[in-house]
């Protein structure tokens, strides 16, 4: 069986905004260094007639890369490796990943790595037609964001030169990927929570069309075990909807009324995601229930609306956009020649902000 993607083809609807990160970045490393803008842009485009020392010089140099900023230097190592396009092919389809701040940062961490290497990207997007094989295999490296069926896997397997996964580790081993521990951060935000005395801890969120229980989702799975390992789980606080619009407000909205009626009602809920909670929200405001008094919610991903919130949401930073780079990085590695395979689990942290009670403040 073929999985269903669609050839979306090369975005330039974002090269204003990759400019303008481009020259922030400048800005960033003119700041670092003690020099101008023009200086560095000078610089790093070896600028001959420019009178600068070779210690600043070097200086430069050394922090645009520390930076993540592509010097000629990067530009060139991507070019002299083949590595000149790049194929995402995306689980989610076209509207679903517009709905979803944290797949649209990854798509971007992505994008903007390749642009700043001038390598071309082209997208594959889950939609009900199939693909063209050669949409993966004209491109020099492909990297698969979200989760994929085994089936799945085997197919771009077959049809990738270089295969990289970005927030998914399949379970062979012998494919590089690039991921957040979910899992972990579910742990680590529960036993928080009940650092806080935070006892009768729900959970809203979703489940794929292909799951087989009601807690088949990664969050969802890590909430169920620790719970129940810490003698606190009670099925009737834990509220999945099987959703094919999984990420909106309004399946949040839904879960929450679900869960916010009941006789005995939790004291805190926890999300699988920032757009679930921002649902949650507004049921509890319906019911006259004040955040975090009456019920305090907390979250992952760490949108940018999370903050804007009232009270701000704490919420588990998964980092985005760095997976999508460390994503093009792997590829690199790989069209250079590394043979072993790579997986890479990069660290969450916690932002607690006003939707929950405040932690104690670690001993010095």
């Amino acid at each position: 069986m073929t999985p269903d993607f669609a050839y979306s083809g090369q975005d330039t609807g974002r090269d204003a905004a990759f400019s303008e990160r481009l020259m922030v970045t400048l800005k960033e490393i003119a700041k670092a260094v003690g020099v101008s803008t023009a200086t560095v842009s000078r610089v790093l485009n070896f600028d001959q007639t420019l009178s600068v020392t070779a210690l600043k010089r070097q200086a430069i140099i050394e922090t645009a890369e520390a930076l993540n900023y592509a010097t000629p230097r990067a530009r060139n190592r991507a070019n002299s490796q083949g590595l000149n396009k790049v194929a995402l092919v995306h689980f989610l389809r076209p509207e679903q990943e517009f709905i979803d701040p944290y797949y649209v940062a990854l798509r971007l961490g992505i994008e903007s790595r390749c642009q700043a290497l001038k390598i071309e990207t082209v997208k594959v997007y889950h939609t009900e037609s199939l693909p063209e094989a050669t949409l993966l295999q004209g491109a020099s490296g492909v990297i698969a964001i979200g989760g994929h069926r085994e089936h799945e896997i085997a197919w771009l397997n077959r049809h990738s030169r270089n295969l990289v996964f970005a927030d998914f580790c399949p379970p062979d081993d012998e494919f590089d990927s690039v991921r957040s521990d979910l899992p972990m951060a579910m742990r680590k935000l529960l036993k928080s929570l009940t650092d806080m005395n935070y006892r009768r801890i729900g959970f809203a969120g979703w489940i794929d069309e292909t799951s087989t229980g009601p807690y088949d989702e990664t969050r969802c799975r890590a909430y169920v075990g620790w719970m129940t390992e810490h003698g606190l789980f009670d099925p009737k606080i834990c509220a999945t909807e099987r959703a094919i619009e999984r990420n909106t407000e309004q399946t949040g909205y839904q879960l929450a009324m679900r869960l916010l009626k009941q006789k005995v009602r939790p004291d805190a809920i926890v999300t699988c995601n920032d757009n679930i909670a921002v649902g949650v929200y507004r049921a509890a405001h319906e019911l006259g229930l004040t955040i975090p008094g009456d019920i305090a919610i907390a979250s992952f991903n760490d949108i940018s609306v999370a903050q804007f919130l009232n009270p701000a949401l704490t919420t588990t930073h998964l980092p985005a956009e760095e997976i999508g780079e460390t994503a093009v990085e792997l590829l690199l590695e790989r069209v250079a020649g590394r043979e072993l395979a790579k997986r890479i689990t990069l660290a969450t942290r916690i932002i607690w902000r006003g939707s929950t009670r405040t932690p104690a403040p670690v001993p010095v």
